[in-house]
């Protein structure tokens, strides 16, 4: 699908975030309803002007990773532009919101047994599929599942996922090497930092393969800080306004490690990335992660859905922190007697040593077999699974109807303006007005 910024017309803009706008756009070329081509779809647009450090690589490997995805409940790249001061994607149009806008709508903010079983397991086999790829999620959160039209659910945002590197002559119960290219009829793989092979159109040399920041130009004893012991170092990234944490690499020299864990089958990342409240133990320790921390997430989420509240959140990113290395697991009330399977799984996906957390010996299938999915069909989730919320029709249709919208080049041309003298002045006085009372 080709994308043209020229004709592209944006009904409305859908969200911001660290790696850009997106918007919903109407395609005035879909030629039919009965047309593969989506009558309107969502466009991510990454703003090179603005661009945060490491943003541009981050947005190109984003980008490859949707060009490998065949799977219902993950996102397809449809398309892509690039001009010279923007880089534009597009992938389907979720009409649902997200997660965390329908826990928000529900009356007690919290969702039941039978809705958490049906999302976790659409969520569980989309990152299955990640993890069969080699692909690391690392930002599960509401935030990041989106809801289709029909009330299935889809992830989003794969700027901070990282590709592990199958080791074969190492035995392990990991999951299975992935998945050739061909097999999945998809475009060939893109490089990423540690990969050598030539990048694709969209892809930037210099930017798929720049070296990482220095550890020591970001991070400080994170064990020492939140511990106040003498152990082995780890990072803290510099304190940031949002609670997503900037994705900054360890060297993996730093650490002492060995085990089982370090010589299985699939590498590990020595990043530290993802949402304060979702970031597992063993990143936070800073001794390398792989895919069991999608597993410690996917077990905050359950929490979050099933009691309104995250467990480890604490009154700064200090205190969460420590909580996630040291307090113990609560439940509410009886929760344990009135919801035994639900309370187990995420005790055992809240497991603080990866090497015993459920997913980590035999991947997805161990959380598949728990009691808590008994009578999932796993091989049939949107076929016979029917979603707790449908989402009613969205009120976009008319525009894109009726032709309204406007340009997105436009929308950013308009941004890097200088503000005409008159609203500059109002401005100023404003923030005069705001900082003295």
């Amino acid at each position: 699908m080709d994308i043209d910024l020229d004709r592209a017309r944006a009904l409305r803009v859908l969200g911001r975030g660290a790696m850009g706008t997106v918007f919903l756009v109407a395609d005035n070329d879909a030629p039919s309803p009965s047309s593969s081509r989506p009558g309107r779809y969502a466009l991510k647009v990454f703003d090179k002007r603005s661009a945060k450090p490491d943003a541009d690589r981050r947005a190109r490997w984003e980008m490859s990773v949707l060009s490998r995805l065949a799977h219902p409940h993950l996102p397809s790249l449809l398309g892509f532009t690039e001009t010279d001061d923007l880089l534009a994607w597009a992938v389907p149009y979720c009409s649902g919101g997200d997660l965390n806008e329908l826990r928000y709508s529900l009356p007690d903010r919290v969702f039941s047994p039978a809705a958490i079983r049906f999302y976790l397991a659409e969520i569980v086999s989309a990152v299955a599929d990640l993890h069969a790829a080699g692909l690391v999620y690392r930002d599960l959160k509401p935030e990041n599942v989106l809801l289709r039209s029909d009330g299935h659910a889809v992830l989003t945002d794969f700027d901070l996922s990282r590709q592990l590197h199958h080791r074969p002559s190492s035995a392990s119960s990991s999951p299975p090497p992935p998945l050739p290219p061909a097999y999945r009829g998809r475009r060939s793989r893109v490089t990423s930092r540690s990969d050598s092979r030539p990048p694709q159109p969209w892809s930037s040399a210099a930017a798929a393969q720049s070296p990482s920041p220095s550890p020591r130009q970001h991070f400080q004893s994170l064990v020492r800080f939140l511990m106040g012991s003498d152990g082995a170092a780890a990072g803290l990234a510099k304190r940031a306004k949002s609670a997503r944490v900037s994705p900054v690499s360890r060297k993996p020299g730093s650490f002492s490690g060995g085990g089982a864990a370090a010589a299985g089958a699939w590498g590990k990342s020595y990043s530290f990335v993802g949402t304060e409240e979702y970031v597992a133990p063993e990143m936070v320790r800073g001794e390398g992660h792989g895919f069991a921390v999608d597993w410690w997430a996917v077990g905050v989420l359950a929490y979050e859905m099933a009691f309104g509240r995250t467990p480890f959140k604490g009154q700064n990113r200090k205190e969460t922190f420590r909580n996630v290395l040291q307090r113990e697991l609560e439940f509410p009330g009886d929760t344990r007697r009135r919801t035994p399977e639900l309370a187990d799984l995420i005790s055992r996906l809240l497991e603080r040593e990866p090497r015993r957390r459920l997913g980590y010996a035999a991947g997805a299938d161990e959380i598949r077999e728990h009691p808590f999915f008994a009578g999932v069909a796993w091989d049939m989730l949107t076929e016979v699974s029917r979603p707790p919320y449908i989402p009613p029709p969205a009120d976009d249709e008319d525009l894109a109807v009726a032709g309204e919208g406007f340009d997105v080049r436009e929308h950013f041309k308009n941004l890097h303006q200088p503000p005409p003298p008159a609203a500059k002045a109002a401005s100023e006085a404003s923030s005069d007005f705001s900082s003295e009372f």
